[in-house]
């Protein structure tokens, strides 16, 4: 087993770059049509497979792209680096990931995935720039891959596919329970059909009761720790960081940091606590204002720079964060993020935003029935964790030769 060969990624499959030719690339132009465009969030957002996308492109869009088949595996080569997976339908993306197809009888393409999941340090040293990581073809060909014969990837992938499958699992539930939890949000704050709506008085524009607030009177915040390299290490504290926040919100699990420096009381995090992105590493905005909600950790926890905690005075954390994820303060607090390569807010620029604030005993009402909603999101969430690290404790045994797959 340990006499597996080592080859560059080209000799495993074909390894091409995305393509997204035209200028500027957010032109409204491109989109709107049957294409999905899926984009470096959501490579990183997604598990084995990429099952959500934001945006697609038209004819127009197509005819300066590419469309790649379902089952290719998508590379994040800028912002996020190394993140992988493979593409469920036929999709486009931009020059900031790669596709790869492996060659018949030579690879499998999961089996590429897995050796990316542990390659992905090393790839993430050898792409360090000094404006903005980048993984160019040039330094991933210096990178040798496993390759054991097609039978032996096969068996590996069958043992560690089980592990995902699970995953994928929770992760589907999860996806349902958000909608659960937004589709009500929007019924009752949005549609305005809360109970006891028919008997309610319009004044102002607003249902008896309800008030419009500046953020500043609804919550502070608590800015993260700034850190050196020198600090982060394979023990310490866990550290939440921008790379656990999802595209356009929720908590994605995995990327946390390990610290070993010092931090304040107030920089702690518990199960339940509202975070928010204060910084984007691509103009995008797709993390910068954006919230998610911290699950069970059971161990110390701590958050970097790049997020704040949001600390709610008045109502509820679970409606804060409803009202930030599904309704429409996150759109008004990213566009005022700036910078060239990568974004920046100041928090204190939002805390001018008005909010709409209802009656507390309709919010109470209302969090009675999110509140098990979001605690089966935070428990899915958990499990997720174990079953990621129980596979990742596993792949590099496997993908070693120290446990053999029969």
């Amino acid at each position: 087993m340990c006499e597996w060969k080592k080859v560059t990624l080209d000799k495993m499959g074909v390894v091409s770059r995305g393509k997204s030719k035209h200028r500027p690339r957010n032109d409204a132009r491109l989109f709107g049509g049957k294409y999905p465009f899926i984009q470096t969030g959501d490579i990183g957002a997604a598990g084995l497979y990429v099952q959500n996308y934001s945006q697609t492109y038209n004819e127009e869009g197509l005819a300066q792209s590419k469309l790649w088949d379902k089952d290719t595996l998508c590379i994040t080569i800028a912002a996020n680096i190394a993140d992988t997976a493979l593409l469920a339908f036929p999709a486009c993306f931009p020059d900031s990931v790669m596709g790869f197809v492996p060659y018949k009888n030579v690879s499998n393409v999961k089996f590429v995935k897995y050796c990316f999941d542990i390659l992905k340090k090393d790839c993430q040293q050898i792409s360090q720039g000094t404006a903005q990581d980048n993984l160019s073809w040039k330094k991933l060909s210096t990178i040798l891959f496993p390759c054991p014969p097609i039978e032996v990837q096969n068996r590996i992938v069958e043992v560690l596919s089980r592990y995902d499958t699970l995953i994928e699992n929770y992760q589907k539930q999860i996806k349902l329970l958000e909608e659960a939890a937004q589709r009500l949000y929007k019924e009752w704050f949005v549609d305005l059909r809360f109970p006891g709506y028919e008997d309610t008085k319009m004044v102002d524009g607003l249902p008896e009761g309800w008030e419009r607030k500046p953020l500043n009177e609804v919550f502070s915040y608590v800015r993260g720790k700034s850190y050196s390299t020198s600090e982060l290490s394979d023990e310490g504290c866990l550290m939440v960081n921008l790379k656990n926040i999802q595209a356009f919100g929720g908590y994605k699990r995995g990327a946390e940091k390990r610290f070993i420096g010092t931090y304040k009381q107030e920089q702690t995090l518990k199960k339940g606590d509202l975070v928010m992105g204060v910084t984007d590493m691509t103009q995008e905005r797709r993390l910068v204002g954006h919230v998610a909600l911290i699950p069970d950790f059971n161990e110390p926890v701590t958050f970097s720079m790049d997020l704040i905690k949001i600390v709610p005075f008045n109502v509820p954390t679970s409606f804060l964060y409803c009202s930030m994820r599904y309704g429409e303060i996150s759109k008004q607090i990213s566009p005022l993020a700036n910078g060239v390569n990568v974004l920046h807010l100041k928090p204190e620029a939002m805390m001018g935003i008005v909010m709409t604030v209802p009656k507390i005993e309709l919010i109470n009402k209302f969090c009675q029935f999110v509140e098990e909603t979001i605690n089966r999101i935070l428990n899915n969430q958990s499990q997720i964790r174990l079953l990621t690290e129980a596979r990742d404790r596993l792949l590099p045994k496997v993908m070693g030769g120290e446990i053999q797959i029969v």
